[in-house]
This record gives structure tokens, C-alpha cells and sequence, in this order.
């Protein structure tokens, strides 16, 4: 039954996600028709919080000047709000073009800092950084690796918060569990970031995945991606703390 909803064309009221089949009406899952949008600030917060982790780093493994990649995430991020400051209900190319260049600016910063460390570990040339600073320098690499990675989900599956909310793209990137059992979620339920930043969480984690699953290729190859810069991070952080403990 499901199988056939879905490839009916169009709804008969899009703001309700009414279809009919059979003499019968049916409300189509959020995800699946056009809605209303998510709100902007979960996202601008989780881009302050990667840019405040950034400034914290140590020298030797921050990128140089370390005020320039986070003063210009911090201005890009300044004018994405400005143009659309509260519910992502439109996307136009301009402002698509941003994000992304917003995600790879921080892609950028967090690689340089966690390529830097990993070259400092394997060297052994951090100086006398103690176990502490050490675990806490990995730590903020780590979680704004799980942000980076997070935004790059949101921003990619079906085409971006934009394309979902129009409902532009019929197959996801990614299978959520309210997804595959519709009838456990509200009808008015559809994937945000919070659902984006737990996936990329618990695949840095557990370095594969868990409740959430990769469909497409290219979802498929960035969580690879993530599970292995994850797995370098921990072990060689973790494997050193414990030498400087010893």
C-alpha cells in the first residue's frame, strides 16, 4: 500500500499532504511534501560553536593567522542570517552558493587542524603539551568534525533544507527511522539538523552506521570519510595521552 502512495504524482492539497486512492484519503508524511521549512538558528549555532572551538586551538596545529578563517566563516555566516534569518522556506542559488562555501571554509579550518595534529602526534613534536590539553585540543577537533560533517548532510540530502521543503527530490539520500515506519512519527515530522548532527555523531562514534542509514553513493563515501578521520583522531590522541600519562 505504501509503495503505491508514493507514486502517486501530487497532492490534492500540498499544505495538508491529502492524496486520495480508492474513494480514501491518506496524509502524506511532512518529508514527502512541501512544508513550511526549519528553523535557521539550530544551524548559526552550531557554526558558532565549530567557529569558538576553532579559537581555542593551540598554535601549532591552528591555522595561521588564526583569526582569518574564523572572522570569515563568522561574516559569511553574518550574511546568510541576513538574508534569511528565521525559517528556511526558499533557497535561491546565491544564497545555496554561500552555505557551501561556508562548509568548506570550515571543512578547511578543522582539516589544516586535524592534519596538523596528526603529523605533530606521529613526530612526536608536540613539545611538553600536557595529557589534559592534549585530550581537550583532540576533543574540539572531534566535535567540530561531527558539525562539519553534519552540515554537509543537511546541506546535501535531497538537495538541501531548500529542496526538501519543496519536496523537489522523490528519493532520499539518507533513510531515517521515521522514514521507514511512518506510523511511529507525526505526520508533520521531516529530518532537521538535530537529526543531521545525531548522525554524524554517532557515526564518528561507532565509525559506521547505526539507526541511520546511507542510501546514495556519495552519502555512502563522506560517511566512510568521516568514520576514518574520526578513527585516526581517537587513536592517535588517545594512544598519546596515555604515553604522556605513563
Amino acid at each position: 500500500m505504501r509503495s503505491e502512495l508514493r507514486r502517486i504524482e501530487r497532492l490534492l492539497d500540498p499544505g495538508i499532504g491529502l492524496i486520495e486512492q480508492a474513494g480514501e484519503r491518506y496524509v502524506l508524511p511532512a518529508w514527502q511534501r512541501v512544508t513550511e521549512g526549519e528553523p535557521r538558528w539550530p544551524v548559526s549555532l552550531a557554526i558558532l560553536v565549530a567557529i569558538a572551538l576553532q579559537l581555542i586551538l593551540p598554535t601549532r596545529v591552528a591555522f595561521r593567522p588564526r583569526w582569518l578563517l574564523p572572522a570569515l566563516q563568522g561574516m559569511m555566516l553574518i550574511g546568510i542570517i541576513a538574508a534569511n534569518p528565521r525559517r528556511i522556506d526558499r533557497e535561491t542559488v546565491r544564497l545555496r552558493t554561500a552555505t557551501i562555501a561556508l562548509i568548506l571554509v570550515s571543512s578547511l579550518a578543522n582539516a589544516w587542524s586535524a592534519g596538523r595534529l596528526i603529523v605533530h602526534l606521529v613526530n612526536g613534536t608536540l613539545g611538553r603539551l600536557s595529557s589534559a590539553r592534549l585530550l581537550m585540543t583532540g576533543a574540539a577537533i572531534w566535535i567540530t568534525n561531527v558539525i562539519v560533517f553534519a552540515l554537509w548532510y543537511w546541506e546535501s540530502d535531497r538537495g538541501g533544507p531548500g529542496g526538501r521543503v519543496q519536496a523537489e527530490r522523490r528519493y532520499p539520500d539518507f533513510l531515517f527511522a521515521q522514514m521507514q515506519s511512518p506510523d511511529l512519527a507525526p505526520p508533520e515530522w521531516e529530518p532537521g539538523f538535530a537529526d543531521y548532527l545525531y548522525l554524524s555523531f554517532t557515526n564518528a562514534s561507532a565509525f559506521s552506521p547505526t539507526d541511520v542509514l546511507p542510501l546514495s553513493r556519495w552519502a555512502k563515501m563522506t560517511m566512510m570519510l568521516q568514520a576514518g578521520v574520526s578513527l585516526s583522531t581517537v587513536a592517535l590522541v588517545v594512544a598519546r595521552a596515555v604515553n604522556v600519562l605513563k
